[in-house]
């Protein structure tokens, strides 16, 4: 099986920001189709990232379609005394609706979506293997609404078991609270652009009015 271009995307800027985050340890990246959700050797930890974006390529009737309900799987390891880690890594695929092949098929990811799901992914190395604050985690569906319902029958995570469709109560949460927060921030940028703007709007009104008096009070003492 050839290496996928997305794969090497992924596995380029996973190399590139655990050099910044990590430059004192070893890590690699291992694509692996057969990893099992849950199913973990002593001492792996798990994360499950359950909405990223991707497009899809029927490679038999050549329908594409977008999904906001990708399932990427991570199996994280870290020997602390070699100072090496360790990631095996599976994205789940989904079948064509369209021609209804039994064929799965991968998804291709833009550099940027990548970029987001790998700072989560390190995130989460951070807080399971290192035992430090990770940060916040990236939300990728709650501010990107989707009309189109998910089709389990067609995902491929979904026939193993793994419900993810929906977004999480917390996931929700995050995003109505940053939400509220970017409105409130706005609401108060508003308006001290507009009380400033009435403040230079009645100071040049004044200055008007004390230029137009002057003249008539100048004009009224030449007459004189």
């Amino acid at each position: 099986m050839s290496t996928s271009l997305t794969t090497c995307e992924w596995k380029k800027v996973f190399y590139e920001k655990m050099e910044i985050a990590k430059p004192a340890d070893s890590w690699e990246l291992i694509i692996d189709p057969n990893l099992k959700p849950n199913e973990l050797a002593p001492g792996w930890k798990q994360y499950l990232e359950q909405h990223a974006s991707g497009r899809f390529h029927c490679s038999w009737c050549w329908h594409t379609w977008q999904s906001a309900s990708v399932v990427i799987l991570f199996h994280m390891y870290l020997d602390r005394t070699q100072r090496m880690g360790s990631v095996r890594m599976r994205v789940f695929k989904q079948l064509c609706y369209q021609c209804g092949t039994a064929r799965l098929d991968e998804s291709s990811m833009l550099e940027e979506n990548i970029e987001g799901l790998v700072d989560n992914l390190i995130t989460s190395l951070r807080e399971q293997c290192y035992d430090e604050d990770g940060g916040q985690y990236r939300i990728h569906v709650a501010s990107r609404p989707d009309s189109r319902s998910h089709r389990s029958e067609f995902c491929e995570a979904c026939q193993e078991g793994i419900v993810h469709w929906k977004p999480s109560e917390k996931l929700l949460e995050e995003e109505a609270t940053y939400t509220s927060d970017a409105s409130k921030l706005k609401a108060q940028g508003g308006l001290g652009y507009n009380f400033f703007s009435l403040r230079w709007g009645l100071l040049w009104g004044s200055l008007c009015l004390l230029i137009v008096y002057f003249q008539f009070s100048f004009r009224g003492s030449a007459f004189l």
